[in-house]
């Protein structure tokens, strides 16, 4: 029977005092029983509003009507269609402000769970490796084994083309493996998938750094008819201020790389990390939230998220503001560093502040930060991560030719095809959009191997 109950069904979390010292999965996910009663609420609206705001296109009602009938077997299948990673979407997918923003029951309620029940299809239906298809002849590489490289790599080997993907890392995975902490995404889910695609036929070449170990033009005399680039987003932007070179500065790339993909929280794992007292995170978004959230687990008494805008401004998910609150991370809003200052020794020992104030919009539509002027004030602090974007390595913009990018450093792609100035070049994901998602990277990454698909096959 329909559930007509106007709140989701809650999900179990670990307790805030107990997770924030330790990189447990945070949220525990439904229970059956709590499955079928979310499930129950969907109103399997025939115009489907809700899979209009999915950038993968996910079939929603379908599945969720397979759990409601408790087929989680058939739900994973469905999504299966056009999602290459729903273990993974259910859990770090903004959804939110995509697939749950569109649903029904959220105008006199709260909309249907989708990301929860996507999760709980993924992680409890049965285990079975795809199907291998017959292989058609054709062969494209894949630069980068991130969401977009992946997703991109899954679609065409569905198809039966021969793929081979190109991982500058010594771990596949991209952003999902060295970005998002264990306690939101645990490493054995992205393991699991990555499995599943080789299972596929995808094969992973890694450590190999495409501009470096190889060029593009080098794949294309190899006999790959067409190369899609992944790259990513991964390199760091500081403010410029005085101190930033100081010891105990970081990039919160860096300190994620360091934490996710070196394990440097467990002690078995040699990977070299200083262990701070108190820490300044600079930046409002899910990165930030990672970083802050990882540097309380990793021992910190104190930690600050530093941000110029107010709260409602805060670019993170709504959910990871929510639990870093939780966890005791404290938020220093409205002020922004103008100065690290460092000890005798060259290490940080505080961070110099200027309270801030909203005022006209900027270029993006908010409201821009002004300084408030004899407003400064100090952090003392030991520690200071940089979080504030980031934009894609210029190696592959150094080493190959025929590819227009934009001032920004980003391959100039076009939104539908990720067909690039040069043929049998495609790119997408963060490399052509600057960061952003996980689920817009793989959307991406689907689109440019239906186009890669139509190209290479249009001989035959």
């Amino acid at each position: 029977m329909p559930n007509m109950q106007n709140e989701k069904t809650a999900m179990r979390e670990l307790d805030p005092q107990y997770r924030a010292r330790c990189f447990e999965e945070v949220a525990c996910g439904y229970t059956a029983e709590e499955a079928l009663n979310e499930a129950a609420r969907c109103l399997n609206c025939k115009n489907a509003p809700c899979m209009k705001g999915c950038p993968v296109g996910v079939r929603i009602p379908e599945f969720i009507a397979e759990l409601a009938k408790g087929n989680v077997n058939a739900a994973r299948d469905i999504i299966k269609t056009t999602n290459a990673l729903p273990a993974v979407c259910g859990r770090v997918c903004p959804q939110e402000s995509q697939c749950e923003s569109r649903c029904v029951r959220g105008i006199k309620g709260q909309s249907v769970a989708i990301g929860r029940l996507e999760r709980y299809a993924a992680d409890n239906a049965e285990d079975i490796p795809p199907v291998k298809p017959e292989p058609n002849g054709h062969r494209v590489a894949v630069v980068g084994a991130g969401p977009a490289g992946l997703t991109c790599a899954g679609a065409l080997a569905a198809r039966g083309v021969s793929v081979t993907v190109f991982e500058a890392f010594h771990t596949a995975g991209g952003v999902l493996v060295y970005g998002i902490p264990e306690f939101r995404l645990p490493k054995a889910i992205v393991k699991k998938e990555i499995d599943n695609l080789e299972a596929l036929g995808v094969e992973i070449r890694l450590d190999c750094v495409v501009g470096r170990t190889k060029t593009v033009d080098e794949l294309f005399e190899e006999g790959y008819e067409a190369v899609f680039i992944g790259t990513g987003a991964g390199l760091p932007s500081f403010m410029n201020i005085p101190g930033e070179n100081l010891n105990g500065v970081y990039s919160a790339n860096e300190l994620l790389t360091r934490v996710n993909l070196m394990k440097a929280y467990l002690p078995e794992y040699d990977t070299p990390v200083k262990r701070f007292r108190n820490v300044a995170v600079v930046g409002g978004g899910n990165v930030a939230m990672d970083a802050a959230r990882c540097s309380m687990r990793l021992g910190a008494e104190k930690v600050y998220i530093v941000y110029r805008r107010g709260e409602s401004e805060l670019p993170a998910r709504a959910e990871e503001i929510h639990h870093a609150k939780e966890e005791g991370i404290d938020f220093k809003l409205l002020c922004s560093p103008v100065e690290i200052l460092g000890d005798e020794s060259g290490a940080v020992k505080a961070v110099r502040c200027i309270e801030m104030e909203l005022g006209e919009p900027d270029a993006s539509g908010r409201r821009r930060p002004v300084e408030k002027k004899g407003s400064e004030f100090e952090i003392e602090v030991d520690a200071v991560v940089m979080s504030i974007g980031t934009s894609p390595n210029p190696l592959i913009r150094m080493t190959t030719g025929g590819i227009i990018f934009t001032p920004k450093g980003c391959i100039s792609a076009d939104e539908e095809t990720g067909k690039t100035s040069r043929d049998g070049v495609y790119a997408g994901g963060d490399a052509v959009t600057g960061a952003a998602t996980v689920i817009l990277a793989m959307g991406a990454g689907k689109r440019a191997a239906e186009a890669i698909f139509d190209e290479i096959t249009r001989k035959d």
